[in-house]
């Protein structure tokens, strides 16, 4: 069969119907002692930091000391034997205990190799340690490995507000930036409370090697929510987000390079891994028996579907290239309302509005020092309400379709107003994401802990500010649909 490259493009405004997320396999259930400490280590005393977690590991039965009576917790962690404690805690996890996972794979080669090809398998790192598995392993380092060995639903983000803040106003973990390798995932180990960081300002010294009771802590604390660390970051009065990015408002996901259709929760992982990379392309890699054009087309649609999750980074449209010999699927993602060279200054412009807006209500006073989460939102509400009209004019290629139309031309359709509502609310550390139905889309929040729909468009309907759209339940709002 000839080489044969089909173009296909799909455009399409941020609508659809939700998808359901697969579920996930493992429990921390598994967690449970199979042994006692009782004071093994001569080198491990109560007095210590870190005793809780040394006594954690070695009960879950995850790491022996360097010998019969010592821990040597200021000692390095190679790449390798951190790979082999993440994995035990992964195989724990999974199949109830610490050793099965990696015994499952040949054993040929470095002591570490079954850990490595276990972690390999299920996802974990890749190819990137080559090399560099006798070496001793840097924080950095470690946080990639750390951040990828449980599901998110077990690692709730206790910290999301404190290091969206603190890390957006550089008051906190400045020796992170953008150049950083694995920021990503050594932002989200601070959300999750298994980092804190090495000072006052929360600093996580990403090139330094990490110790023996560093990384026990860090493990236990994954295992245990007890040992999380609540951080006590002073992020009141607001703040500067002048140096929050698009890429700093979504959670990084990890790259699945070949998966099944309906896949939501490895079509989410990847958008959020191309997202929070700043990329607007995915390469997959499919078998090449799967790609035929309907298979790509139902592709599109499925990815198209799920970013509008993330309305506010103004994608909206999406186009394809594929080989079938090889396999190879590229996904483009772009706006059909701007050109790519407009979409880029758009969206720099439009985040540079939203901060001005988000730094005028904590000057004037409309957000405040101790607010919670549901009066942010209600402000934020209030203001795109009496700020922002509804375009009836708008057709398919209006730029009211956009965040940009909301905040510079005062004037939006549903989509736009969700787009600009859902990054005021991310500048705050809120959790949002849209639901629509046919086509009309609106925002779900997380506030306080709980679940609101918030529908701005329609709160901005009838002259002044219609409340009862604000932080409806899910009957509340889907019920304004029913025949």
């Amino acid at each position: 069969m000839g080489k044969r490259l089909l173009t296909l493009l799909l455009c399409l405004l941020l609508l659809g119907s939700a998808c359901v997320e697969a579920s996930v396999t493992g429990s921390t259930g598994n967690f449970v002692p199979v042994r006692v400490y009782r004071g093994e280590f001569t080198d491990i005393s109560t007095a210590n930091w870190y005793y809780d977690n040394v006594k954690t590991l070695y009960e879950l039965g995850l790491a022996q000391g360097r010998d019969v009576h010592t821990f040597a917790p200021r000692g390095s962690v190679t790449v390798g034997e951190a790979a082999a404690f993440a994995a035990r805690l992964l195989s724990l996890y999974e199949l109830g205990d610490a050793e099965s996972g990696p015994a499952a794979f040949d054993a040929g080669g470095a002591w570490y190799a079954p850990y490595v090809r276990y972690l390999q398998s299920r996802s974990v790192i890749g190819q990137e340690f080559e090399g560099l598995y006798t070496a001793a392993a840097t924080r950095a380092q470690m946080a990639h490995i750390i951040a990828r060995i449980l599901p998110e639903k077990e690692l709730p983000e206790i910290n999301a507000e404190a290091v969206s803040v603190g890390y957006a106003t550089r008051k906190y973990i400045q020796d992170v930036d953008d150049y950083t390798p694995y920021q990503q995932e050594i932002l989200q180990l601070y959300k999750w409370g298994i980092v804190s960081g090495s000072d006052a300002e929360g600093n996580f010294r990403p090139d330094s090697a990490i110790t023996r009771a560093e990384y026990a802590a860090l493990l236990t604390r994954l295992a245990d929510p007890e040992l999380r660390v609540q951080l006590d970051w002073n992020v009141s009065g607001g703040g500067d987000v002048s140096s929050v990015t698009y890429q700093s408002l979504v959670k990084a996901g990890t790259l699945r390079k070949s998966h099944l259709l309906g896949d939501t929760t490895a079509i989410d992982s990847n958008l959020r891994w191309m997202l929070a990379a700043g990329r607007s392309t995915l390469e997959l890699q499919m078998e090449p028996d799967w790609v035929t054009r309907e298979n790509v087309s139902l592709l599109m649609q499925q990815y198209l579907n799920q970013i509008r999750q993330y309305i506010e980074q103004g994608y909206n449209a999406v186009s394809c290239t594929y080989t079938a010999e090889t396999g190879a699927v590229t996904l483009r993602f772009y706006s059909s309302i701007f050109s790519d060279q407009l979409f880029a200054s758009a969206r720099r412009e439009t985040l540079q509005r939203a901060v001005e807006v988000r730094n005028r209500l904590w000057q004037d006073g409309s957000l405040r020092s101790g607010m919670s989460e549901y009066e942010m939102a209600r402000a934020y509400y209030t203001w795109l309400c009496e700020n922002c009209a509804y375009d009836y004019r708008a057709d398919d290629a209006s730029v009211s379709h956009t965040a940009y139309s909301a905040f510079f031309m005062g004037s939006a359709v549903c989509d736009g107003y969700v787009a600009a509502y859902n990054l005021l609310l991310k500048l705050e550390g809120i959790s949002c994401s849209t639901v629509s139905v046919g086509d009309h889309i609106w925002t779900v929040a997380e506030l306080d802990g709980k679940t609101y729909h918030i529908d701005p468009t329609w709160g901005a309907q009838a002259g002044t500010v219609q409340y009862q759209y604000f932080a409806m339940t899910e009957s509340q709002a889907m019920d304004r649909f029913s025949l």
